[in-house]
């Protein structure tokens, strides 16, 4: 049922062609106070077509306004406000959201047109850092939040696995490598020979010089050179999966730089050919200037590409295979230019799809208001920090229910889903402070506080041996305000499209658990009386939203807790 609609059309038919039927769905909101009704109509914009104050012409349209959804309609100053009927809304809503079920909330403006989404993008042979994180989880809920649109996502890893990084962990390995010790912890072991490899440098500079050469065979394609690049990459793919597995993180494509090596001169050839290179102190360039930024580096004087030309081959090599309608690039604000700069050069060389093109930046991750990419000189790594914090939940769950069966795998829903919840919760674009002990707090704004209401409401519906029958709905002011918040739902969804925001659908699940935690406190749902199957249907519509709103952002929904 869209109340939206059904009361625009009312006040359409009413206005008899004043105002077309999109317009009066723009114009309608929702009162401030709730006694001042559910929807309310403004009139300011009818008072200079119909020569009448705004609240004369309030007054006239409250008295006609008559549907079967609306128990009465009152002018409030210049607003037309409607109070619904809250039995036959709330009896229609609970049935709609029961028998779609996990299809509640799905859109179908998409059409089934793809979006690519280039997130994650860690480097190989370094450890999958906290820095990492943001990136991960915000590209995996948009994935899930435009299929949920009816998009089909296009999950794209694009691994750094070029560079000249690659001919010192050669170097390294040559001289100090122990094969078995790679195999048994491929990246702590890549990452001390790559430390060694600095350290060594500063006593002996011909070890640049080999590294140089090195990576030099590697891009002639050496077949020693290439054998250990796979290798080291191999490696550090099984072990990144490892995280993505606890992330419930996949991927459709891992084509890193490497991939576009072979790629990137049909692509300098293309902006020769468009006339759009310049030289500036020996490098090649795309000038820019008339955009006010700054040009956009091609080439090197020494003749090395970089990365704005292998993100220019990229785009280019996505939109030929994917035909997508739009492509996100999930990547700190740091990189802002950069993408500004891609964007408008691919623009340049005529391509009218590099509009669709899309940054979402996003904030840091802070520890103590500092920047959270060092502990005691190390690399912070994701995978000790997630494991850190299923040992915590592990442990607050045995203190609140020490006889639940499967703590441990329930304590991994819920640490990994705090970790996760935590990150999405916050605006996109805003730092946010780690702190574990905040995030795993079963009250509060919080993923566990989300999991913990969904696992009651769960427990609520074994109790009563739920199953779904014919209920007349319900009208006290309790469970009201939970069928409104359900019916929200949707649009909390469209919202999270629109603005790149998955803390849209986080915060909107934070105040539908309060509600529900509200109503459980407030009414006796258990109670054998003519409502009982009313109020179970309402248990059952919140497990359902909860769980399909928490899946969108990449958390599990434990069903106990």
């Amino acid at each position: 049922m869209d109340i939206i609609k059904a009361y625009a059309e009312e006040i359409t038919l009413q206005l008899d062609g004043v105002l077309g039927l999109e317009k009066v769905i723009d114009l309608i909101e929702k009162p401030k106070f709730e006694e001042q009704g559910d929807v309310a109509f403004p009139c300011f914009t009818l008072a200079k077509e119909l020569r009448k104050a705004p609240n004369i012409i309030a007054k006239e349209l409250a008295g006609k306004v008559n549907h079967p959804i609306f128990e009465r309609v009152v002018a409030n100053g210049p607003y037309v406000n409607a109070f619904l009927n809250q039995r036959m809304v709330s009896k229609h809503t609970l049935a709609s959201i029961i028998k779609k079920g996990d299809r509640y909330g799905s859109m179908n403006f998409g059409k089934g047109e793809n979006i690519t989404i280039d997130f994650s993008s860690p480097n190989i042979a370094k450890p999958f850092s906290m820095g990492h994180l943001r990136s991960t989880v915000i590209g995996n809920s948009l994935a899930n939040i435009v299929e949920k649109c009816g998009y089909q996502s296009i999950r794209i890893n694009h691994l750094g696995d070029w560079g000249t990084q690659f001919g010192k962990l050669m170097v390294a390995y040559k001289l100090w490598g122990v094969e078995e010790r790679v195999k048994k912890e491929p990246i702590q072991e890549l990452l001390k020979l790559y430390v060694q490899f600095h350290a060594e440098a500063e006593n002996d500079s011909t070890l640049e010089d080999d590294a140089r050469a090195w990576f030099k065979k590697l891009e002639d394609g050496n077949e020693e050179a290439y054998s250990l690049w796979k290798w080291f990459r191999d490696e550090s793919l099984l072990e990144f999966g490892e995280i993505y597995n606890l992330l419930g993180v996949h991927f459709d494509s891992y084509h890193g730089e490497a991939f576009y090596n072979d790629k990137m001169d049909r692509v300098i050839n293309l902006l020769e050919e468009s006339e759009l290179l310049q030289v500036s102190d020996g490098a090649e360039v795309v000038d820019l200037s008339e955009h006010e930024l700054a040009p956009c580096l091609i080439k090197k004087s020494d003749g090395a590409t970089l990365y704005a030309t292998r993100d220019l081959t990229a785009a280019i090599y996505r939109q030929e295979t994917y035909k997508f309608e739009k492509s996100y690039y999930i990547v700190g604000h740091e990189q802002s230019l950069h993408f500004n700069q891609i964007f408008l050069v691919l623009q340049k060389l005529g391509y009218d799809w590099a509009k669709q093109l899309v940054h979402i930046p996003f904030g840091f991750i802070l520890k103590d208001g500092k920047k959270m990419s060092t502990r005691k000189g190390k690399v912070v790594l994701l995978e000790e920090v997630i494991q850190e914090a299923i040992q915590l939940a592990e442990k607050s769950i045995a203190e609140k229910n020490p006889s639940l069966q499967n703590k441990a795998v329930i304590a991994e829903t819920v640490g990994v889903g705090a970790i996760i919840f935590h990150d999405l919760k916050n605006d996109r674009q805003n730092n946010i402070e780690f702190s574990l002990e905040d995030m795993l707090k079963f009250e509060g704004a919080t993923g566990p506080y989300v999991q913990y209401t969904h696992a009651r409401a769960c427990s609520i519906l074994r109790k009563a041996e739920y199953e779904d029958t014919v209920m007349n709905g319900l009208n006290d002011s309790s469970s009201w305000s939970v069928v409104k918040l359900l019916m929200e739902f949707p649009a909390a969804i469209e919202r999270s499209f629109n603005y790149h925001a998955p803390s849209q659908i986080a915060k909107y699940l934070i105040e539908l658990s309060q509600e529900f935690n509200k109503y459980y406190g407030n009414v006796k749902v258990l109670i054998k009386d003519e409502e009982l199957e009313s109020r179970l249907a309402l248990v059952k519509a919140t497990t359902i939203v909860l769980k399909e709103g928490l899946r969108l952002l990449g958390v599990n929904a434990p069903h106990e807790m």
